[in-house]
């Protein structure tokens, strides 16, 4: 978002202050951010384009994973029977079914995982015991470099403030996503908002993806 007002390289992402003559009427006019919002915006940026690539160079370097790769294998590894349908499975990764195939064929050639045709002719992903193993020899490297770039630099209090804020922005952005966090929490455990922005008792549609 341009910044009219002070047109300099840094404020060609966001604005703040007010559109004046450039505005469009028709459109009805924007509510351009304040300085301060202007500066949270900024950092939440930075926090997207940095957090992301640190986690996934890290994985790459100590494990051949990438950050995709690793969510599909611990979302499969979080269910009882360590299956899920590709639909879903393409949703909680947030990748495109095309992504999603291209992984599972790539992990499926490794031994990671097994598709099987379940119902209806929609395609389950099973993740395998080498699979597993897998994930648990990548875990220890993940979650050392996860508590290096946020929990041990937070406070708890603030953890769980950047988690609020992460399922109420999460819930605008994606709310199949929302009630999929919603889903995984556990009663007591799961926070209020996240309770209110998707019922973990609802059900969600996934698309299936099918068997060819």
């Amino acid at each position: 978002m341009f910044n009219p007002d002070h047109s300099k390289p840094s404020d060609l992402n966001v604005q703040a202050g007010t559109m004046g003559d450039m505005s469009e009427p028709e459109r009805g006019d924007p509510r351009w951010l304040t300085e301060d919002q202007l500066n949270s915006w900024k950092a939440v940026v930075a926090l997207t384009m940095t957090l992301p690539a640190a986690l996934d160079a890290q994985l790459k370097r100590d494990t051949g994973l990438n950050s995709f790769d690793y969510h599909v294998l611990a979302a499969l590894a979080d269910l009882p029977d360590g299956a899920m349908g590709m639909g879903e499975l393409a949703t909680l990764s947030q990748g495109s079914p095309s992504r999603l195939s291209h992984a599972v064929a790539r992990m499926e050639r490794a031994g990671w995982i097994e598709r099987r045709n379940g119902e209806a002719r929609c395609v389950n992903a099973h993740l395998t015991a080498a699979g597993r193993r897998k994930l648990v020899a990548s875990a220890p490297g993940h979650v050392r470099e996860v508590r290096r770039l946020v929990i041990d630099v937070l406070t708890a209090d603030q953890l769980e403030l950047l988690g609020e804020a992460a399922r109420l922005v999460a819930a605008q952005a994606d709310p199949v996503m929302a009630a999929a966090l919603a889903r995984g929490c556990d009663g007591s455990d799961c926070p209020e908002s996240a309770a209110e922005l998707a019922d973990p008792g609802e059900s969600v549609e996934f698309s299936c993806l099918e068997a060819g």
